[in-house]
């Protein structure tokens, strides 16, 4: 094979991981708290002495957008969006994950937790206890939680310390290896979720326009091997 050959295959390579991304941020576009992901293509040259050197492509970066999803108000009580830079905190199996998807509620012992029953944490780090049957519970813009005006506690916002390095898990969820601090611009909604940042018209258009540079990517790989051919079958002859 040769080298344009090879070119091409990195190419279409990196074209159907994209597709994979594509398609699934259109498959969460109505999803609460889902953040649109995208690939970043990159050149890889290699080169030796007294001979060209051959670039091909590769794609196996991926990058999320952090920009704000529309918000859509539930008057749910225990219903947070975060309007800002920022995340809840949110204790797992595998440890603690940041997530922007704020609907939640109150289990069994008092604790809020998301759909999944994972306890939501406060500022400090220990989750977010909420005494059962009590009322009026409010939420200030800080994350501070209060019933019938007594304090209850504050819903920790965190940001990442380093947001290129977060590494996303089961859809919503993201690990933040390099660690958090406090978010110092954001503000909790209650009564609110905040929707995917999922752009579908725009993802259609891309996904259109990815099967098409696929589609002529083949066509050229089809051409080259039909041309490698004959010009085995002339020197044969």
């Amino acid at each position: 094979m040769d080298a344009a050959s090879y070119v091409t295959l990195s190419r279409q390579s990196g074209l159907m991981r994209e597709m994979r991304i594509v398609a699934n941020n259109i498959a969460n576009a109505a999803t609460t708290g889902y953040r649109q992901e995208g690939l970043i293509f990159s050149e890889f040259v290699e080169s030796a002495p007294d001979q060209s050197s051959l670039s091909m492509s590769q794609a196996r970066v991926r990058n999320t957008s952090m920009a704000q999803g529309a918000l859509t108000q539930t008057n749910g009580t225990f219903d947070f969006a975060i309007e800002g830079d920022g995340f809840f905190m949110v204790e797992t199996e595998a440890g603690e994950r940041l997530t922007r998807a704020g609907s939640f509620s109150s289990n069994a012992d008092g604790d809020l937790v998301t759909m999944n029953g994972q306890r939501v944490l406060d500022a400090g780090g220990a989750p977010v206890f909420v005494p059962p049957g009590v009322a009026g519970i409010s939420v200030a813009a800080d994350g501070t939680l209060s019933a019938d005006g007594q304090l209850l506690g504050q819903i920790g916002l965190f940001q990442p310390i380093d947001p290129l390095g977060m590494v996303r898990e089961d859809g919503v969820m993201f690990r933040a290896d390099a660690g958090v601090d406090p978010a110092e611009n954001a503000t909790v909604l209650q009564g609110f979720v905040e929707g995917s940042n999922v752009n579908p018209i725009l993802q259609v258009s891309r996904m259109i326009e990815i099967q098409r540079a696929y589609e002529m990517g083949q066509s050229f790989l089809e051409t080259e091997d039909q041309r490698i051919r004959n010009a085995v079958k002339t020197l044969i002859k």
